[in-house]
């Protein structure tokens, strides 16, 4: 049988690398956006996740199989994310519902999970790492939570299976993308050498000196398909993450390398990049002029204030992966590979220079 995958967040960094991971197994792809951009191998889907009647009409000509849910709204509070994420979740759902093709619905969500939600992000008593699945919930309220107990309430009334997936801070190409630390980094190294400014690291002496890990977008990808398929993964919660650690003061020097800076010294001062950059989209602006790049707008590449909640963190942040390895997931991705990999295919599509 034809898989046919709808994909909610087809443009970001994680709805794009499904994309392709899932296109190249031979799915038809459904590219669900309120604005579609155009993908190559992607059929797109004119819907808003907040307007349910507008929802199921875009959506009633579609019988998808597979439903990857890799997108989410950002508010004020997290009393109010959990409203409108919660609700679009449930709205898409809904939507589906008719059809009834459906057989398996998976979550994207992330280790805020284990850290608590924005507003108190990193803070209070913490799990002990590295996190486990079996950990469960902290209890605060999260959008995550919301988003999966709708999934989980579709899945026992329609009778399809699940699958939640934790990664860490995720690298992978997007434009316009609101948790995007592999871009931001790339676009402050080129800002530092094109101006001069010492590349120093923004964040907290504990992520310079700790243990940590990421997610590379392709192996995200990779997992979702996994999950989507195999009988052992469903109904399963997973963390994702790369399968290596590594401590910033050695990763640092090697981003810097890439773009031919020598590092500064830290001092274990915390210097933001949201107040480092707080100027510089005039100078990216210029930047992207001189050699032509793609994209002069300096907040459509970077998210200084994302890249700042990760870097800034007080405590270790390691990720445990044996409940995937036990049930046969076994990819793994050098994280320095994934930096340096993103950042030549940024220069490819002249979005940086």
């Amino acid at each position: 049988m034809t898989e046919t995958v709808l994909i909610v967040g087809a443009s970001g960094i994680v709805g794009s690398a499904a994309a392709t991971v899932m296109g190249k197994a031979g799915w038809t792809v459904l590219g669900l956006a309120r604005n579609p951009t155009a993908q190559e191998g992607v059929l797109p889907v004119a819907a808003d996740l907040q307007d349910p009647d507008g929802l199921k009409a875009a959506l009633a000509p579609h019988r998808p199989t597979r439903v990857v849910l890799s997108t989410w709204m950002r508010r004020p509070t997290e009393a109010e994310m959990i409203r409108v994420n919660g609700a679009m979740v449930r709205n898409l759902l809904d939507a589906l519902r008719p059809a009834g093709s459906v057989r398996h619905v998976a979550l994207v969500t992330g280790l805020k999970h284990y850290l608590g939600p924005f507003e108190a992000y990193g803070k209070g008593a913490v799990p002990q790492t590295p996190f486990r699945e079996e950990q469960g919930r902290l209890p605060v309220e999260n959008f995550y939570y919301a988003q999966e107990d709708e999934v989980f309430a579709a899945a026992r009334r329609d009778g399809f299976s699940w699958s939640v997936h934790r990664p860490h801070t995720i690298i992978g190409k997007a434009v316009g993308n609101a948790m995007n630390m592999g871009t931001t980094l790339a676009v402050y190294a080129t800002l530092c050498r094109e101006t001069g400014r010492p590349f120093r690291f923004p964040g907290s002496p504990m992520q310079w000196n700790g243990l940590t890990d990421m997610t590379d977008a392709r192996l995200l990808a990779r997992h979702l398909l996994w999950a989507s398929t195999v009988p052992q993964a469903a109904n399963q919660d997973f963390n994702v993450v790369n399968g290596d650690v590594f401590r910033w003061s050695w990763m640092w020097e090697r981003i810097a390398a890439w773009f031919g800076l020598e590092p500064a010294p830290f001092d274990g001062t915390i210097r933001p990049l949201e107040q480092q950059m707080a100027g510089d989209a005039p100078l990216w602006a210029g930047i992207a002029k001189k050699y032509d790049l793609a994209e002069p707008e300096l907040d459509r590449l970077a998210s200084p204030w994302h890249t700042d909640a990760d870097l800034g963190r007080p405590m270790e942040v390691v990720t445990d992966m044996s409940k995937s390895r036990r049930l046969g997931f076994l990819d793994y991705q050098p994280t320095e590979d994934a930096f340096l990999d993103l950042f030549a295919r940024l220069r490819a599509d002249r979005l940086i220079p």
